[in-house]
């Protein structure tokens, strides 16, 4: 449910099973859910997350059932506790959830006793997305023992994590999840958009930490890995931001990776807009690992659903 709930173990146990399911046959995949039905309930649009977990029910054998707010009964003011139990009622066994309210997840869960993935709620947390940009990390990074993670896995790793701090639940999650491996989380981005209370978002208990870093170069000097977020401009309005002054500071391009981070493995959890905190250049270039992370969603959400629902030995854990 929460990435603050996750132990080191669980972590690990999550990228065990992801790298087991992704050895499968498809024919093996493809009877682990075989007929279990589960809904894929989005209050909010979504592309990436939607998509990647319909897909990975269904590479399981899973029936699925997408319910959006644009063309059900939510439309006409019905609450999310009876959207639940109308889904239980018609046999949805699992529920994966996008919801505006953060703690939505955890309600639903409540309210209707089945398990629910959250895929996003409000400016809290993006469990699934943290755990694939986990697996992504430790793919790329030299060095990196992928096969036993463990609370010092991403020790002397730096991660930059750059951009609309304040309004990102990829950002909260991340900055959740890396330091229990060790890792070193830079947050960076103007005061606006990235206030010091950020700073009590993670754990130094296993050697990680959160610092902020409000130079960007400075801290893409640091890091092994940069993660930019997406600024919307409406945001940036309604702070008093000047845009041009945003992209001059922030923005990831050809030249500033050459100069400040030239080894650096570059993310975007999506979507992405080019021109403004990273280029066309430095998304489609060698450093980029942006389609990898869309590849290790589809991986990473499989293992989260066999899970959820307690098929094959896979404990249960849902986030």
């Amino acid at each position: 449910m929460t990435v603050t709930d996750l132990t080191v173990v669980e972590i690990a146990a999550i990228l065990a099973a992801t790298d087991r399911i992704e050895r499968m046959s498809d024919a093996d995949r493809a009877r682990m859910l075989a007929g279990r039905r589960i809904a894929l309930l989005f209050y909010e649009s979504s592309t990436r997350t939607r998509t990647s977990f319909e897909l990975a029910a269904k590479s399981l054998g899973a029936i699925t059932t997408l319910v959006s707010d644009k063309s059900s009964s939510i439309e006409k003011g019905e609450s999310l506790k009876d959207t639940g139990l109308t889904l239980r009622a018609l046999g949805a066994e699992c529920i994966i959830l996008r919801h505006a309210n953060s703690g939505a997840p955890y309600l639903l869960a409540k309210s209707t006793g089945l398990p629910v993935l959250n895929a996003g709620d409000g400016m809290h947390e993006h469990p699934s997305q943290a755990l694939l940009d986990l697996r992504t990390i430790l793919t790329r990074l030299p060095g990196v023992n992928t096969g036993r993670v463990n609370a010092k896995t991403l020790k002397g790793v730096t991660v930059a994590i750059t951009g609309d701090i304040l309004h990102s639940r990829v950002a909260r999650s991340n900055a959740m999840l890396l330091p229990k491996l060790g890792a070193r989380v830079l947050l960076c981005g103007p005061k606006e958009l990235l206030p010091e209370d950020a700073l009590g978002l993670g754990s130094s208990a296993n050697g990680g930490s959160v610092e902020i870093e409000r130079d960007f170069d400075k801290a893409l000097k640091q890091a092994q890995v940069a993660m930019m977020l997406r600024i919307q401009r409406e945001r940036l309005a309604g702070l008093e931001l000047n845009l041009a002054d945003y992209i001059a500071r922030y923005q990831l391009n050809e030249e500033r990776l050459a100069a400040c981070a030239p080894k650096s493995v570059v993310m975007h959890p999506g979507p992405m807009i080019r021109g403004l905190e990273i280029s066309g250049g430095v998304a489609d270039g060698p450093n980029s690992a942006i389609e990898d992370q869309v590849r290790h969603g589809l991986a990473v959400r499989m293992a989260l659903l066999v899970r959820a629902l307690s098929v094959g030995g896979f404990e249960s854990v849902t986030v």
